[in-house]
């Protein structure tokens, strides 16, 4: 027989909860159960890995310290990691025993957290031990706490060597019914495989630094984009452009699709085009990409565009049917 201690705690020389790993160690030994004791505080780093460890055990043990508020971050991750990340079909045969010593309020509360997450992950539940801790010293000299903690030790050894089984509970149909990982559907072996992946740091960094570098390579293609779309009609308009001395006008184009409008302002040899808004101008048409396209390739007019209702215009008219002589596209 095996059993895995996990410590949440943070190792301090004063958590009442390691004397309390140390009876249990003493008593399991005792009746020949192999024992290995995984520090969580000491694999931060890899805790997403340690579900991996379930492989050859009979039974856990989950010892965390309420310092004050609830079971700790160590032990929280350690839950999530398991949510995530552990072979279910075995958590479903392992028995499970809390450990939660407080030096304030909530060791209860710690217990039944931790036996209410093990239920939700499928495991089962045995009898755990908790208490309140205010003098160590005089915790360690009480004979009566030693009994009860090798109590404690002697029923865990009991109920997974005689494979106990405890009356259905609340907790797998609320899992059942509600309950479901945001994940897709893994083996056992892709679960460990994942684990492994996020708990190596080399590859979780060159993974941001794909992600940063991806965003980077789309941001600069939407600026592009912008810049282009910035520059749509202009330089087909700048190249075309075909001056009249004297000739003076203020043209505002509304392509659909555009944000803003295009303004083309013409003052004898000066052409300037921009998109933006203005007020103050001689002719205000508006017209689709597709007509505007139609005549920056020279198979449709300005004039031709407005006889025919694919360009809509107001203003001046005669200002309008100089848009064919400056500008001539062929």
């Amino acid at each position: 027989m095996k059993v895995n201690i996990y410590y949440g705690g943070r190792g301090l020389l004063d958590d009442p909860t390691l004397y309390v790993l140390s009876k249990m160690e003493e008593v399991l030994k005792e009746l020949r159960v192999t024992v290995e004791r995984y520090n969580i505080y000491e694999k931060k780093n890899s805790i997403s890995t340690l579900p991996q460890t379930f492989k050859d055990a009979d039974g856990i043990i989950l010892a965390t310290t309420v310092e004050w508020l609830g079971i700790g971050g160590y032990m929280q991750q350690f839950l999530d990691a398991c949510w995530l990340y552990g072979d279910k079909d075995k958590i479903k045969t392992l028995y499970m025993q809390p450990i939660v010593m407080s030096t304030t309020y909530g060791e209860r509360e710690g217990e039944l957290t931790l036996e209410n997450a093990w239920e939700i992950l499928g495991g089962l539940p045995c009898s755990g031990v908790c208490g309140y801790v205010d003098d160590l010293v005089s915790f360690e000299m009480n004979h009566d706490y030693s009994l009860i903690i090798e109590k404690k030790a002697e029923n865990l050894y009991r109920t997974i060597s005689q494979k106990q089984r405890g009356l259905p509970n609340s907790n797998q149909a609320v899992k059942q019914s509600v309950l479901r990982t945001q994940q897709m559907e893994l083996t056992p072996q892709e679960s460990e495989q994942l684990s492994q992946y996020v708990a190596d740091d080399t590859y979780v960094k060159k993974q941001k630094e794909d992600i940063e570098e991806l965003t980077s390579l789309f941001r600069d293609r939407m600026n592009e984009k912008q810049m282009d779309g910035q520059l749509e009609y202009i330089i087909d308009l700048q190249s075309h452009f075909n001056a009249q001395e004297g000739f003076a006008a203020k043209y505002l184009f509304m392509i659909e699709g555009k944000q803003k409008p295009l303004v083309v302002e013409v003052d004898g040899e000066d052409l300037s085009c921009r998109y933006g808004q203005e007020e103050d101008v001689d002719v205000y048409a508006k017209m689709t990409p597709q007509v505007m396209e139609k005549i920056i390739a020279g198979r449709m007019t300005f004039q031709r565009a407005f006889m025919a209702g694919d360009m809509t215009a107001k203003g001046n008219f005669k200002t309008l049917r100089m848009l064919d002589q400056i500008f001539i596209f062929e």
